[in-house]
């Protein structure tokens, strides 16, 4: 079965806004006949079932014409492609206050024939009155008015200051001898200038330029300088943006009766309540201090030895002197590592392993090539080695280019849903990335925790494409957000067993595996600074729950009070707010990337218990996690794959908290 997908090279601006055109008006039409039946004629394939195909259409549209906004190379399709995703997100979001269609819901959940639905119907239905229920529809006409008019608002904003993001370049100009500490590899990558007779090297914000450089130029003034920059991304626009957006979001949750827009966010999550958020962030935070002083201690000793300088390390200079650590007191350069990881060795590696783990097989498409929207973007097939029929299609777009997305996600372009009882929507995905690209003379070599980012990612990908749900609304990765994390993280402890390094580790230029002294002492060095690394994200955590919990407070101001939890003075005249992407789309729920890797790890402890086969506990992987998607709550899902409550153990060993 061959998987048609759009053709996004040959997209132009004229067929964006076509293509947007008509997604509304197919949406009009579903919408004209769903509130036309007669509410005694109502059943669930003719008010609830064409809520769930106008999710698709959105779904579509936004995969095929939105997306071009994060990855196309013509920057004025770009513009197009983002003028027209927020018209289209404003028209989607405006769906949810339409009161016939609220009123028609009503009218069929008062029949009896809705309570013997299946459960995914049932939960289909409970979930659209929950939303029109959420947006207000039980108060008013001028107070829903009022709803619709902000979350129109709250959309543009969140369109604008994701734009500001991609389109900012910013970067410092360097010497050669302020890149030492550099490989040859990597400064043969950077772009140069001519500037008063001497050449300078170009370090930019993209992440292959940058974490090399705050990790291992030994130049503290320059490493300083570039971390600033990068914790003032977008600032003169995007601190206004976040705290209008703030106000938006803090006035609707008072509109609904909600304390804050955290209790608003919550209400649909795992964590369900602010209290047991901030109750989990406080009680890490109070584990992590005795390791926290035992990492500081650390990268102060190294400090002293290496500058003379004694006291406390710099927030700019952490990674730096964790790096530092690693080098001299375990013997591993990360540059040395990331000789083993040639991107083509570490995706057939991968392949390999998630082949085995969830029993599909992954096919290149290279005649597909041709329609994707840039020659970067390489499509795959998964494929069922049984039927030899291809069950979905995902592309990787994995190198750093003007304008595009930049960071690593996993992209849904196309959701599966069942059509009819013969077939099924088959789902497109696709990693956007921004791994070191390859040149004539060296491969894109990857250090291990872009390997990580790299599993992590892919994870996603099995999780989007490998849906076996109904409906769009639970398919993939429609899970509660902060449990939709657990399923990739669980993953990334693949990227830390000597075997599997060794089976998909080769050195560019010899061929030779990790050795495996070199794999102990990286597995050694694991937990060097991971109280600071953690405690970042629990003052991340702890911020974006503090902007969605009180107002009338600036954004700068909440920043540096919570700082302290970091270890680290608040770095003057910074405002990383401006660049914390996930404050829109993760709204009040940073929180859960810790929040699930409590699961995530857990649920690793599967594969390790003795005699545990791969292919044995990844079907029941697939089985229990990925196929179900949304179609029940994330507790539910989590216990049927551990057979028992899941627990904290394996989260606190992997911070090095425990033996």
């Amino acid at each position: 079965m061959t998987i048609e997908t759009p053709n996004w090279a040959e997209t132009t601006a004229d067929d964006i806004e076509r293509g947007v055109d008509e997604s509304i008006r197919t949406v009009e039409g579903l919408i004209d006949e769903l509130v036309s039946v007669p509410d005694g004629r109502r059943t669930f394939e003719n008010t609830v079932l064409p809520l769930d195909r106008i999710s698709d259409v959105f779904t579509q549209a936004s995969g095929r014409y939105g997306f071009l906004s994060q990855v196309s190379a013509n920057e004025g399709l770009r513009g197009v492609a983002h003028r027209e995703e927020e018209r289209l997100n404003v028209f989607a979001s405006g769906i949810g206050f339409r009161e016939e269609i609220d009123r028609a819901l009503k009218a069929y959940a008062s029949r009896a024939e809705q309570e013997a639905l299946p459960d995914d119907a049932r939960r289909l239905l409970e979930f659209a009155l929950r939303d029109y229920r959420r947006n207000g529809l039980d108060l008013d006409k001028r107070t829903r008015d009022e709803l619709q008019s902000l979350q129109e608002r709250l959309v543009g904003l969140g369109i604008q200051f994701r734009k500001n993001l991609d389109d900012y370049e910013d970067h410092i100009e360097v010497l050669r001898g302020e890149l030492d500490g550099l490989p040859d590899s990597y400064i043969e990558r950077l772009r140069t200038v001519e500037a008063n007779g001497a050449v300078r090297y170009r370090v930019g914000l993209d992440y292959p330029e940058l974490h090399p450089y705050l990790d291992s130029a030994h130049d503290g003034e320059r490493r300083r300088e570039l971390f600033h920059k990068n914790h003032n991304k977008a600032a003169d626009s995007n601190v206004e943006l976040l705290e209008e957006a703030l106000g938006v979001r803090a006035s609707m949750a008072s509109i609904l009766g909600f304390e804050s827009w955290a209790e608003y966010a919550l209400e649909i999550k795992m964590a369900k309540q602010a209290d047991a958020v901030l109750d989990f962030l406080v009680d890490l935070e109070a584990q992590l201090q005795p390791k926290l002083q035992t990492d500081m201690a650390r990268l102060s000793d190294e400090q002293a030895r290496r500058t003379g300088a004694h006291g406390p390390v710099d927030i700019a200079d952490w990674r730096y002197y964790t790096n530092q650590v690693i080098r001299e007191q375990y013997q591993v350069d990360p540059f040395e590592v990331a000789a083993y990881f040639p991107l083509d060795a570490v995706l057939d590696g991968m392949f390999r392993v998630y082949e085995e783990l969830v029993g599909v097989e992954f096919e290149r498409r290279p005649d597909a090539v041709g329609s994707a929207w840039h020659a970067d973007a390489q499509p795959f097939d998964i494929v069922d080695p049984s039927s030899g029929e291809a069950l979905a299609r995902f592309y990787m777009d994995l190198y750093p280019r003007p304008g595009k997305f930049g960071h690593a996600a996993a992209f849904t372009l196309r959701g599966g849903r069942r059509l009819d009882v013969d077939s099924y929507q088959r789902p497109i995905s696709a990693i956007v990335a921004n791994f070191t690209k390859p040149t004539e003379s060296s491969p894109s070599l990857l250090r291990h925790s872009e390997v990580v980012t790299l599993f992590h990612e892919f994870g996603h990908i099995l999780h989007q494409t490998l849906t076996t749900s109904q409906f769009t609304r639970f398919s993939g990765t429609r899970v509660e957000r902060d449990f939709v994390e657990a399923p990739s993280q669980m993953l990334e402890h693949w990227c830390w067993q000597p075997d599997m390094l060794r089976s998909f580790s080769r050195h560019y230029e010899t061929g030779d595996p990790l050795p495996t002294s070199l794999i102990n002492r990286m597995i050694e060095a694991k937990h060097t600074s991971s109280a600071i690394a953690t405690l970042r994200q629990v003052y991340f955590s702890r911020l974006d729950l503090a902007y969605h919990s009180e107002s009338g407070r600036s954004t700068d101001e909440i920043a540096r009070e919570l700082h302290p939890i970091t270890g680290f003075p608040f770095p003057e005249d910074t405002h990383f707010q401006a660049g914390f992407g996930h404050l829109f789309g993760y709204d009040a729920g940073y929180y859960g990337y810790l929040w699930s890797r409590v699961f995530g790890d857990d649920m690793f402890t599967r594969f390790e218990a003795p005699g545990a086969s791969v292919a044995a506990v990844g079907a029941d992987y697939r089985r229990h996690i990925l196929e179900p998607g949304g179609t029940a709550d994330a507790d539910r899902l989590i216990h049927r794959f551990l057979g028992r409550e899941p627990n904290a153990d394996a989260f606190l060993r992997e911070l090095g908290l425990t033996a």
